[in-house]
């Protein structure tokens, strides 16, 4: 059994810019749509597996008092049958008849456990059943399809209903989080949006009437051609304006400034009352408006519009603290409405990183004898000789990261560091350096400082040689990079700090990765699943296989490139851990404990498998290259390449 949960989504900008941009496919001279939607924290959990029928029923009492539990055979004709019914579950029998018809799956079993969204409330209920669906489909049976595959199976499913929904809706598709979405002509793009500080918004449940059917009759009248000035003034207002009004608003999120944002909801009120409402008795919306200039109001938010479609459905407030957010819920629930809060928080910039160096070297024996492996000279482009462990933290330091953790292996192993990175040159052989190697010597001392020292008393492996260092990470992301191993970006932005930069986009635990021949694919672990992006450098993992055989690897483990051939990818060298790792590696540490067995190791693979199953992993394939130091002839290569 596998537990879902699937937010509900808030347009915060762009309504009906998602079926106006469709008419790009008529008529060019449409602008695109372009909207910023976000998931919420109210949503929709549920335990699914698989079935021999089609069942869903719930113990949520929003969905049990309403609905009928119901199942149904995994029948092409009766599954679009019910989904022409009118209910509720007439939406997840639309996704079930397209997953039928076109993957040729068998029967899931969804059992709805608690339902926090408002229905018919302009937060896409409907659409959040859709992806539960479409998502449950896609796990339980190995579809690999990625969230916007997800997306796409969720609309095309909804068609399959009475029900009309916009291609936004199913933003919830992608979580509780900021996105970017445009819209041109068949071609959806997604991209993710930085929040620079938080954000407050407020969204409520007017718990009046409105008619989305006869909004949306009357405001594709206007598509994909316009007869008048009225229609025209609509294709401005969803096109060109929108256009500007979200771009601004981006850049307002990412810079945190909240007041200007605010003007932006109330302008873009303006623009749709004064340009599109009028071609529609059905968005008079009075208590919108009345709520919208309620006095009260006003002193507690930044500015306010409404929600969806418009009309008297919902309506959201940028409140201006985090007491005004409370405040103004408290003031709307007394005023008979249904209000929430919706925190929008700013993804943790990395500015930590962790280096393992506390391994011997058995492989590069007898050199480690009298050296670290990661004090190994190697050559370098600029015709300096640096110790691989300075290379590493020179990338760390040019990628933003703040403070460095080395774990060593005992601490008598410390004074070695403390020598390069603490104590400066007698001055003697300070005054023999050229004003380059002495500007080189102010960068190791400044170094040193951010430098922190955990030991590894035990070999127990990999993950445990992490966990030494998680008082160090907190509650925040780290970047961890092995200390046997440098990195060559192909580009000016070095690899560390192209990862801290989908780190900020994606905010989740990410990996590296890189291609690996199919012949070698039995000395890695080898990573699949589906691209989430059109360039195919990001890869939404969903197998990780620890050296497998090559035939395996061939048949189940390949990943196609932007020609179309199969790829096999491995880590690359680095990673952003979440705290969750962290969680992970105490748990499995605590259960060997339990389990009485103080020897063996604690891998960090099988943490990062345990998160990804619970909370999903990227891998990201950096512009550049690896050179692993462990070894004599990769060790060779280095010094034979790296400088050039």
């Amino acid at each position: 059994m596998m537990k879902l949960f699937v937010p509900g989504r808030l347009c915060l900008f762009g309504e009906h810019t998602d079926w106006a941009g469709h008419y790009r496919t008529m008529n060019a001279d449409i602008a695109p749509g372009a909207a910023i939607v976000t998931g919420i924290e109210q949503g929709i959990y549920a335990e699914v597996e698989k079935s021999s029928i089609f069942e869903l029923y719930s113990t949520a009492p929003e969905i049990k008092n309403v609905w009928q539990d119901f199942s149904c055979r995994m029948d092409e004709t009766e599954l679009k049958r019910i989904a022409k019914s009118g209910s509720f579950f007439c939406y997840c029998a639309g996704v079930a008849s397209y997953m039928l018809e076109w993957y040729k799956v068998g029967g899931v079993r969804i059992k709805i456990t608690d339902m926090t969204l408002p229905m018919k409330s302009g937060l896409s209920s409907s659409a959040a059943i859709c992806v539960l669906v479409a998502r449950a489909f896609n796990l339980l049976y190995g579809l690999n399809l990625n969230t916007l595959g997800e997306m796409n199976i969720a609309y095309l499913g909804e068609l399959r209903t009475s029900s009309r929904c916009g291609r936004l809706d199913q933003a919830c598709a992608f979580g509780v989080k900021p996105n970017l979405m445009t819209f041109d002509g068949d071609e959806i793009e997604v991209r993710s949006l930085n929040v620079k500080k938080h954000l407050y918004w407020v969204f409520a449940d007017l718990c009046a009437e409105k008619d989305t059917i006869r909004i949306l009759s009357d405001l594709n009248k206007a598509y994909p051609f316009p007869n008048s000035d009225a229609e025209r003034a609509e294709h401005e207002a969803l096109g060109k304006l929108n256009l500007e009004i979200v771009e601004r608003a981006v850049k307002c999120m990412a810079e945190g400034n909240a007041q200007e944002l605010g003007a932006l909801m109330t302008e873009a009120e303006r623009i749709f009352d004064d340009m599109v409402a009028p071609m529609s008795p059905a968005l008079s919306s009075p208590k919108l408006h009345s709520v919208l200039h309620d006095p009260q109001i006003q002193p507690m938010v930044w500015g306010g519009k409404g929600v969806g479609s418009h009309g008297d459905g919902s309506v959201q407030f940028l409140a201006r603290s985090e007491d005004d957010q409370q405040r103004l819920v408290d003031y709307l629930n007394e005023r008979g409405m249904k209000a929430y809060k919706l925190t929008l928080k700013p993804v943790h910039t990395v500015r930590k990183a962790i280096i393992p160096v506390a391994g011997f070297g058995t492989r590069l024996y007898p050199a480690t004898r009298a050296l670290k492996k990661d004090f190994f000279p190697i050559p370098c482009p600029d015709g300096m000789v640096r110790p691989v462990i300075l290379i590493l933290l020179e990338e760390l330091v040019k990628s933003g990261i703040e403070d460095i953790c080395l774990v060593l292996g005992s601490e008598e192993e410390r004074q070695q560091y403390s020598d390069y990175f603490e104590r400066p040159l007698p001055e003697e052989h300070l005054r023999k350096l050229n004003s380059e190697a002495q500007e080189m010597e102010a960068r190791i001392l400044d170094i040193g400082k951010r430098l922190h020292y955990v030991y590894q008393k035990e070999k127990r492996g990999f993950g445990h040689a992490v966990y030494q260092a998680a008082q160090f990470a907190g509650n925040e992301p780290v970047l961890l990079l092995l200390g046997d191993t440098i990195y060559r970006s192909n580009s000016n932005k070095p690899c560390a700090l192209q990862m801290v930069e989908e780190y900020e986009r994606y905010n989740q635990l990410m990996v590296s990765i890189h291609p690996v021949p199919l012949a070698d694919v039995s000395h890695y672990g080898i990573l699949s699943g589906v691209w989430e992006d059109k360039d195919r450098s990001r890869l939404s993992v969903s197998v990780m296989c620890e050296k497998p055989k090559p035939s395996y690897a061939e048949e189940f483990l390949g990943v196609r490139n932007k020609s179309g051939v199969r790829e096999y990818y491995s880590v690359f060298g680095q990673y952003i851990l979440t705290p969750e790792v962290f969680s992970q590696l105490h748990e499995d540490i605590m259960q060997k404990e339990i389990d009485g067995d103080h020897v063996s190791e604690i891998e960090l693979t099988s943490a990062l498998e345990a998160v990804r199953q619970r909370s999903g992993m990227m891998g990201v394939r950096l512009d550049g290259r690896m050179y692993d130091m462990g070894n004599p002839v990769a060790l060779r290569r280095c010094v034979e390449e790296y400088a050039i």
